[in-house]
């Protein structure tokens, strides 16, 4: 059966130019090819995404055959060509440097002299490779420039003379120009074209419809149609799918879970600073509160209420002391512990339990917790740092607790997981001590790769909550995704 249509008489359609001159070129011999079509597009002067569009299109109806080709360069940044022109920031510092002479010359003069940017990334490789020393407070040359080679320049030419060939310098020496944003690998694909099985050299197009003015003038018998294939089932709707990083939570979960925590309600992204730092002992003059790092709320600006009881004795915690601390010796703000923001992580939760499982009916009782949800850090995005992440947590309040537990603990999460090789690091933590970074094996990058942070919470943070004072807390956090990227 055809499909039987009443339409108006339309015009053949034309090819296009670029089939026009795909089939004109493939019709010279029989055994005609465009090698290239991204080399033949700029000799033929047509525009090479409609070329592709048009071999794709003949490929359909098998005028032609096309196969893959893929080409791989590295193109140069403008910092890169103005190396190149005018040498590294590096060479052109301890110029500066040398011409200062034994005297040396000061940050800001040499600022001035060579700009700000070329300075910033000048000096600090010079230090590093020992071509400058600080002598009081002027920067002075200990190498000349007839001691040193630009290896950056001479890269970036190297790379210049082979038209960005991956081969014209070593592996390690791309790492170091890609980290310098020297360079960036530009993948271009084209396609070799013959011919096909239906090729000709004017292209034919087939009727997809049957019309009644085909009946009408009896064109349906000398008219080539489409075949139809009325047994083709039409294409499986999905139901949706869950998203890796979704994926990866739902099965860290129900580990937890399966290890007897229980969920923390983490669905509050806005907490007072209090919550999220006061509470951990965390000074009011650390960093991580400046606007830099945390994204604080504009409206509402501050919370409304605070559980004053406690927060007379965090208070007294930071300014004096107590449990064997003398506190950090600082006149504690409330106007800086009422201040809203997007929690940076979701121990501002934990504390928040920790201070209600210590002042429930009963009294405390050991109990094991965990949470999966968002953070917010004001971080600069690159490979390594988002500036909205998972963070887990995971933490264990019981009776002379210590850091075996904690080891322990961390170890069978993080087999349960498929992450067998684990190392520990001591660390710093202002709500934590003893502190640990817990590093992985990347077996695919066959180096060991930071996923969490651990400790012992200390008793500067559980005194106030009215914890009895043999009670220990052992906790780790990690992001969701450094897992998932190892796993």
């Amino acid at each position: 059966f055809f499909l039987l249509r009443s339409s108006t008489p339309r015009r053949q359609a034309t090819m296009s130019a670029e089939e026009a001159a795909i089939l004109t070129h493939l019709s010279s011999r029989p055994d005609a090819a465009i090698e290239d079509t991204l080399t033949w597009s700029d000799q033929s002067k047509l525009d090479h995404k409609a070329v592709v569009g048009a071999v794709k299109s003949l490929q359909a109806d098998a005028y032609v055959t096309a196969s893959d080709l893929t080409k791989s360069y590295f193109d140069l940044s403008a910092e890169a060509k103005d190396i190149l022109a005018n040498g590294s920031q590096e060479i052109i510092v301890l110029g500066a440097l040398c011409e200062a002479g034994e005297a040396g010359i000061s940050m800001p003069d040499l600022q001035a002299k060579v700009g700000k940017n070329v300075c910033k990334i000048g000096m600090g490789n010079c230090m590093k490779n020992k071509w400058a020393k600080k002598d009081g407070g002027n920067l002075v040359a200990t190498s000349s420039l007839a001691d040193v080679t630009d290896e950056v320049q001479a890269h970036l030419k190297a790379l210049a003379d082979a038209g960005g060939s991956e081969s014209a310098v070593d592996a390690k020496t791309v790492q170091a120009l890609k980290r310098r944003k020297l360079i960036n690998l530009v993948t271009l694909k084209s396609y070799k074209v013959g011919r096909g099985e239906s090729y000709a050299p004017v292209r034919k197009k087939k009727a997809a419809d049957l019309t009644k003015e085909m009946l009408d003038s009896g064109a349906w018998k000398t008219t080539e149609f489409k075949q139809y294939n009325f047994q083709t089932l039409g294409e499986k709707v999905g139901g949706g799918y869950l998203h890796p990083l979704l994926k990866v939570r739902a099965e860290f979960r129900n580990i937890l879970l399966e290890m007897g925590f229980h969920e923390m309600p983490t669905n509050k992204w806005v907490e007072s600073s209090f919550w999220n730092f006061d509470s951990l002992f965390q000074p009011q003059s650390h960093p991580a509160r400046d606007a830099h790092d945390t994204f604080f709320i504009k409206e509402p600006a501050q919370t409304v209420s605070l559980p004053e009881d406690y927060y007379d004795r965090v208070k007294t915690m930071h300014e004096v002391g107590g449990s064997g601390s003398i506190g950090y010796r600082y006149d504690f703000k409330r106007e800086e512990t009422l201040k809203n923001l997007l929690r940076t992580h979701t121990t501002a939760v934990s504390s928040q339990m920790l201070y209600k499982l210590a002042n429930q009916e009963g009294g405390f009782k050991p109990a094991r917790y965990f949470s999966i949800d968002r953070v917010f850090r004001n971080e600069t995005m690159d490979a390594t740092h988002l500036c909205e992440f998972h963070q887990v947590e995971g933490l264990v309040a019981d009776y002379d607790l210590s850091l075996g537990d904690l080891i322990g603990t961390i170890e069978t999460f993080f087999k349960k997981i498929g992450i067998e090789k684990l190392r520990f690091k001591p660390a710093f933590n202002p709500y934590t001590e003893p502190s640990m970074e817990i590093f992985g094996y990347h077996p695919d990058l066959k180096q060991w790769t930071e996923i969490g942070n651990s400790g012992m919470f200390r008793p500067e943070m559980l005194a106030p909550m009215g914890l009895p004072e043999n009670v220990r807390v052992i906790a780790w956090g990690l992001s969701l995704e450094r897992p998932t990227m190892i796993k």
